[in-house]
């Protein structure tokens, strides 16, 4: 009588387990679905874009629609480095032709996400054109040292020949994108953070690792040599939301 009554415990237990597995894997799925749509990337970035969020089991497809190619791959940085999320299938589409690899546009794209993450300059206030690998630059800056952090960030593109800065002086003050106490979250930053690696001159062939927690950035991988180290650590702590820097890096 007494095996038969914990056997019964037993499946009843094992039945309660089977219920439970489906409701926490739903439970994941919807905050993931919401983490991203919240993010600072989403909010910020993408808000003109039409993209639907559908995850199952941590496995998380993207569909829809959007209006610059490289918010293709900033939606999928940022899904990716959402916690509970095990892969991305990535199935947005660009409005119009996406740009070829190494073509004028194609620039345009990188040199508009190097400007894009920075706290200190106003990326949205920047006009960028290419021609021939050269780099202009149209629009206000609030000061002069904005003007020259805008040049140098687009310098620092991988591809990019040469930068003519043509913006003109607005005389206000420099004005951040985020209000004051504003916190980007951690997908956000993580995202920000390699789309800023991959296009840069110097970092586009180091593959690190990228972890944030509470806005402090951990870096693992490798790197070619002490300078490249040291570089990688300086880029992350310039980035918008990144409150400190962890460099793990090791030198090969």
């Amino acid at each position: 009588m007494r095996a038969k009554k914990t056997l019964a415990i037993m499946l009843s237990a094992l039945a309660l387990l089977a219920l439970g597995a489906p409701v926490q894997a739903s439970r994941l799925d919807s905050r993931i679905e919401a983490s991203a749509r919240q993010s600072h990337v989403f909010r910020t970035y993408l808000t003109g874009d039409d993209i639907t969020i559908h995850s199952g089991n941590g496995t998380v497809t993207l569909s829809g629609l959007v209006l610059e190619n490289f918010h293709k791959m900033l939606a999928q940085e940022t899904v990716a480095a959402l916690p509970g999320v095990k892969s991305v299938d990535n199935r947005l589409q660009v409005k119009g032709a996406p740009p070829t690899p190494n073509s004028d546009a194609w620039l345009v794209d990188k040199v508009k996400v190097a400007l894009l993450f920075h706290p200190r300059v106003s990326a949205i206030a920047t006009v960028v054109e290419v021609s021939g690998g050269m780099v202009t630059l149209r629009g206000e800056a609030a000061s002069q040292a904005e003007k020259v952090r805008a040049t140098a960030y687009a310098g620092y593109v991988e591809g990019v020949k040469g930068v003519k800065n043509e913006m003109t002086l607005s005389g206000t003050p420099e004005k951040g994108r985020r209000t004051a106490g504003e916190k980007i979250d951690d997908a956000s930053i993580s995202a920000q953070v390699n789309m800023m690696l991959l296009n840069h001159r110097s970092t586009s062939v180091l593959t690190p690792t990228v972890k944030t927690r509470n806005g402090l950035v951990t870096l693992g991988g490798k790197a070619g040599n002490a300078s490249e180290r040291a570089l990688v650590g300086k880029l992350v702590a310039d980035i918008d939301g990144v409150r400190g820097v962890r460099n793990g890096m090791t030198i090969e």
